[in-house]
């Protein structure tokens, strides 16, 4: 457990913690409160699942994608993206339940070139247009062989978006570079000849799980797409 990961959760942590102890304590003397306390006993196991933070193997080689996040892969699909690639891009996307770890690890290694927050709506994450209308955070990474596009989307239960890492920033292959609290997405943005080698249902994990091969060609966007 990473210590920047629990000071995520310290707001839900220590409340449901603290409770807990309080109540447990009262129930000494009388067993009604043997429930609130339950309660605030099932609130911090929850919490504390959910801002757990493992460590990864993570997949070597440049032309390697890993997954930015843990879920279940719910789109694959070929979209237009316009505010970095400015042109089509293979979107493959994450869905994270609240039992997903959500922390977001960089699927390749490279330097930060982009970082843009958006504001939005709060649709649920299993909405088909959530990825359009929901607040959402882009990073676009550039490394080796191309630059890709990730971009964290908030849920109907998710709505805090929190960045570790800044524009400029060189990050390595599975970089915790951020997390999103509770259900969300994770869409990432792959050049069109990329290999894939998940498919629709698959089960990741992020920074172990390989999603993609990148070809030799290199996948560069016009410089105007990596200016804020």
């Amino acid at each position: 457990m990473r210590f920047q990961t629990l000071y995520e959760g310290r707001h839900f942590l220590v409340p449901s913690f603290l409770g807990g102890a309080f109540f447990w304590w009262l129930a000494g003397d009388w067993w009604a409160w043997t429930i609130p306390a339950v309660l605030c006993t099932l609130v911090f196991m929850f919490c504390a699942n959910f801002f757990r933070d493992p460590e990864r193997r993570i997949a070597p080689g440049d032309d390697i994608v890993v997954a930015g996040a843990d879920g279940v892969i719910d789109a694959i699909e070929v979209v237009e993206e316009n505010e970095v690639i400015h042109g089509p891009a293979l979107r493959v996307s994450i869905f994270l339940n609240v039992f997903s770890v959500h922390v977001n690890r960089a699927p390749i290694a490279g330097r930060i070139t982009y970082r843009k927050h958006h504001p939005g709506d709060y649709l649920d994450a299993r909405h088909p247009y959530c990825h359009q209308r929901n607040e959402a955070l882009t990073w676009a990474i550039t490394g080796a062989k191309a630059t890709l596009v990730v971009r964290q989307i908030t849920g109907a239960i998710a709505r805090r978006i929190v960045p570790w890492s800044r524009e400029g920033d060189a990050v390595e292959k599975g970089h915790r570079f951020g997390m999103i609290r509770f259900g969300s997405r994770t869409d990432i943005y792959l050049p069109l000849n990329t290999e894939l080698l998940v498919a629709l249902g698959d089960e990741v994990e992020g920074g172990s799980s390989v999603l993609a091969r990148l070809r030799d060609e290199v996948y560069i966007p016009a410089a105007s797409a990596v200016l804020l």
